[in-house]
């Protein structure tokens, strides 16, 4: 880190939470990074959160424990908050504030980049266009990534969003291209971590993989800084190294509720819930960090995971994330009940960008074709199934016993994936026919008939 301390103050005022109120200081700025010194000798680090004519409140990035105002001595930077960038990231695994927790030596780069990041010109945005493949059926067919996208993942506490960020994060690649992945653990629980740590273990060791892990027992301050250094390394590695990037955060709530937990420290007035009221705007600065640069090489990708509380989609931290991304991934309760993973909702599963980046050219000529018809399919589907809970199954006509069978498949041959297992999205796409197979050809009516003579299968019920 950077920095050019050349007075130190000692006035601390108080010392509040994760905050300190330092008094008689001058020409200090905003977002400014601040060096601590204990009477101990220790130093801790922190960032210019406020000020106020000669105040300023600084939040202290490791904890405020033990810290007597009286021999405390602080110190400006003079500038924002820098890190090295570079190679030297990759197969490194670091807490949340980017120290190495792998045993190695900290990690050094040719060239020094802001941590709050600069945002990206519009004018200068290239459109996504590009398909970025999880190797996870379900995603790749019916919510394709595209290059450039941010996409959430909505689940609620108990399902495995965990593990499935984790099956992302190990398969992801693009077609062949210089591809890395930047991983960004905030509040985990240890065992979390360790299984983050194992589960990305193979990718790490081949040079693709940042890992920033920051645990529930770390201070809170760090989960805001942990989702800034992993796009700042990202942005690096992909518009100056021309990499595609994905990067992967998990748990944006637990972020929301670090934001939240500053701003009762700072005695903010609280708006929904007791979120702050700038939270849409600080997940907006993060969110809309990746991109496309016309001109530039390499991409950023997004995938940030939340927990819905109690399952509320309304809840704001998912409500205000839907706002600024481009769709959500949706995991079903119900489907996890049933033994399935990944418990991906397709209902209330939307790739805004998928259009872009699927289809002839790009992935395959079939591919929005077959996942339109399979929405379509599993939503006559749901309908039946709630008839049957009506009226008893005896009661169907064979055509909506069809629609059953097309959910069984569904569930049983297309979304069922083990966590381990790569599928190609040729084999997804050709399980999907196999499902879209439980139905006559008179009910498959967005599929073109020369795409289905091309794919149908012989031993299929006929029209």
């Amino acid at each position: 880190m950077t920095a050019g301390y050349e007075v130190e103050y000692t006035d601390v005022r108080e010392v509040r939470g994760p905050l300190l109120v330092v008094g008689g200081v001058s020409g200090v700025g905003w977002d400014e990074f601040v060096r601590i010194t204990l009477g101990s000798g220790e130093r801790r680090h922190g960032l210019v959160l406020e000020v106020d004519h000669d105040l300023a409140v600084v939040q202290v990035l490791e904890d405020t424990a033990g810290m007597d105002p009286s021999g405390t001595r602080i110190a400006f930077a003079g500038t924002p908050l820098r890190i090295p960038v570079g190679t030297g990231w990759l197969g490194r695994i670091c807490n949340g504030r980017g120290e190495p927790a792998d045993g190695g030596p900290p990690v050094l780069g040719a060239t020094y980049a802001a941590v709050g990041g600069t945002p990206i010109n519009p004018v200068r945005r290239e459109p996504p266009s590009e398909p970025v493949l999880t190797g996870v059926g379900a995603i790749d067919v019916l919510t394709t990534l595209v290059r450039g996208q941010k996409l959430p993942v909505f689940s609620a506490a108990g399902l495995p969003h965990l593990e499935l960020a984790v099956q992302i994060a190990a398969q992801s690649s693009c077609a062949g291209e210089a591809f890395s992945v930047v991983f960004a653990g905030m509040g985990l629980t240890h065992p979390d971590a360790s299984f983050v740590r194992e589960g990305l273990a193979e990718r790490s060791a081949s040079g693709e993989l940042v890992l920033l892990l920051n645990t529930a027992d770390e201070p809170v301050i760090e989960r805001l800084l942990t989702p800034r250094l992993a796009l700042t390394i990202a942005e690096h590695l992909a518009f100056d190294e021309a990499r595609h990037v994905l990067v992967v955060m998990t748990d944006m709530t637990a972020y929301a509720e670090a934001l939240r937990e500053v701003s009762a420290a700072r005695g903010e007035i609280p708006a929904r819930r007791a979120y702050p009221g700038y939270l849409y705007s600080d997940l907006a600065s993060l969110y809309e960090r990746c991109g496309r640069i016309r001109g530039r090489p390499g991409s950023v990708t997004v995938l940030p995971l939340l927990t819905m509380p109690a399952g509320d989609i309304t809840h704001p931290v998912p409500d205000l994330t839907g706002y600024i991304t481009e769709g959500q991934i949706v995991l079903s309760g119900e489907a996890h009940a049933l033994g399935v993973y990944p418990p991906l909702d397709a209902l209330g599963s939307l790739s805004r960008l998928m259009r872009k980046g699927a289809g002839p050219g790009r992935t395959r000529e079939d591919h929005l074709d077959v996942a339109a018809q399979l929405v379509a399919a599993l939503a006559r589907a749901r309908q039946v199934r709630e008839l049957a809970d009506l009226i008893g199954r005896p009661a169907l006509s064979p055509a909506d016993l069809r629609y059953l069978d097309l959910e069984h498949a569904w569930l049983t041959r297309f979304l069922a994936q083990r966590p381990d297992e790569h599928r190609p999205l040729d084999q997804a796409l050709d399980r999907a026919w196999e499902v879209l197979h439980a139905l006559p050809r008179s009910r498959l009516t967005m599929i073109p008939a020369a795409l289905y003579d091309a794919h149908h299968d012989d031993g299929g019920p006929h029209p």
